[in-house]
């Protein structure tokens, strides 16, 4: 599906510990034959650029970026400061750039969908974000699958890091200050594998783990 939606970066963020589920990377977790890294991807592949935010993955497609927030483990909000630099790398900016975690498998439809809400906003808005159609939950938001205008976001993390809060710091301090418009999208979209009981409800069985078959890195 194309959208007339404005030039965009993407980064996805792969850089938890994974504890719920041992430990295991939830890159690696295969679903319907693709790891949940490729799989973000391909939701991923109509922007200019991409970074992976996150451990060394072996092989990444060609011209995927990589790098990994400082220090480890520090969460999505040093992540996402990560990956902005990164992708800042060739002086071009583009006007939005889409946020992912790697471990919602079925994303990409989401994602055409934002890029929908996006194209037919009227005006620049800070943000378009998911927002799950689940009545049960009440519409969760999902700011991991969302677009951001890449310079509201950048002065974000910027405000975030002068107050020595970045290292840490959650995705809701990082988004405060942010107009975000809400998007819903089909509740299974934006279902998230943060343990094996996830896993097993989207047909992800433990040990059903994968390399990246890519045809380079670059970082």
């Amino acid at each position: 599906m194309d959208h007339d939606a404005p030039e965009y970066n993407a980064l996805i963020l792969a850089g938890g510990r994974s504890s719920r589920l041992g430990g295991a990377p939830k890159q690696c977790l295969v679903f319907q034959g693709s790891t949940l890294l490729e799989r973000a991807l391909a939701a991923a592949s109509g922007a200019r650029r991409i970074v992976v935010v996150g451990p060394d993955v072996a092989l990444l497609p060609e011209g995927v970026l990589s790098c990994r927030e400082q220090p480890e483990f520090s969460g999505p909000a040093a992540g996402i400061a990560a990956g902005l630099d990164a992708l800042a790398g060739d002086g071009h900016q583009p006007a939005y750039t889409l946020v992912l975690a790697c471990d919602m498998p079925l994303v990409a439809e989401a994602v055409e969908v934002l890029k929908a809400a996006l194209a037919g906003h009227d005006g620049m808005p800070d943000a378009v974000m998911a927002r799950s159609a689940d009545e049960a939950s009440g519409g969760r938001l999902q700011p991991l699958a969302a677009f951001y205008r890449t310079a509201g976001l950048q002065k974000a993390v910027g405000e975030l890091a002068a107050r020595g809060a970045l290292v840490n710091g959650s995705v809701r301090s990082l988004l405060a200050s942010l107009d975000v418009q809400l998007v819903s999208v089909p509740a299974e979209t934006t279902a998230d594998v943060d343990s094996w009981d996830d896993a097993a409800a989207l047909g992800i069985a433990a040990g059903r783990q994968g390399g990246f078959q890519g045809r380079g890195n670059q970082s």
